[in-house]
This record gives structure tokens, C-alpha cells and sequence, in this order.
């Protein structure tokens, strides 16, 4: 059984930075897809960023590149997102998500996909 447990998410005034973690366990991840998505107060979910768990390939959503970073400890079995220059507007619970690869599927095509696994999400909080 596939468990993502998020941590690091706070408060921090805007322009500085947090570093989320998600705990992954249940299986081996070798063939699947991690990623962050967030969903700010009264919007729907949004896509931040994913990347492949095999490669390291990432696709990150427009509105966070050159900010946010995703990177993956395959030895602890734990994906982080390190988010710098933060935004009040970057204000939202975010879920760390992970996926079975779909064979000749890009990166891309997940920022559409409704992921197999969430955890529960952890709060972030940008003050101006």
C-alpha cells in the first residue's frame, strides 16, 4: 500500500524559502512519477512540478520555474521541493502525488493526469 507523507510546509514572509519533503513507502517507485501539486484557498488543484522517478526528468509548471525545484533521495525513498523567491501567491496547501509511468507518456502528459496516490498535504503560508 502506497503511503506519501508530506512535510516542511509553514509560514515564511514573501521572497523567502521552504523546503517540503514527501516521505514515500509501500513499494518500489522505480517506474513511477512523483510529484507536487497545491491547491490555494477557494481554487481548484493546480500542477506545480513532477519528476521521473528512473531519470530525474521533470516538467514544472510555468508559474514556479526558476523558483521551485524538485529533486528525489532514491536511497530514502523521499521527494523534496525546494521553493525560493516564494509569493504570497504561492499560498496553498501542496500534496506530494505519485503514479505508475505510462509507457511513452511525457512528463507533461501528467499535468493533466489525476495521479494514483496523494498524501494529505501540507500548508504553506506566504506572508506579504
Amino acid at each position: 500500500q502506497v503511503q506519501l507523507v508530506e512535510s516542511g510546509g509553514g509560514l515564511v514572509q514573501a521572497g523567502g524559502s521552504l523546503r517540503l519533503s514527501c516521505a514515500a513507502s509501500g513499494r518500489s517507485f522505480s517506474n513511477y512519477v512523483m510529484g507536487w501539486f497545491r491547491q490555494a484557498p477557494g481554487k481548484e488543484r493546480e500542477f506545480v512540478v513532477v519528476i521521473r522517478w528512473s531519470t530525474g526528468g521533470i516538467y514544472h509548471a510555468d508559474s514556479v520555474k526558476g523558483r521551485f525545484t524538485i529533486s528525489r533521495d532514491t536511497a530514502k525513498n523521499t521527494v523534496y521541493l525546494q521553493m525560493n523567491s516564494l509569493k504570497p501567491d504561492d499560498t496553498a496547501v501542496y500534496y506530494c502525488a505519485a503514479a505508475p509511468t505510462r509507457s511513452g507518456s511525457p512528463l507533461s502528459f501528467y499535468k493533466d493526469y489525476a495521479m494514483d496516490y496523494w498524501g494529505k498535504g501540507t500548508l504553506v503560508t506566504v506572508s506579504s
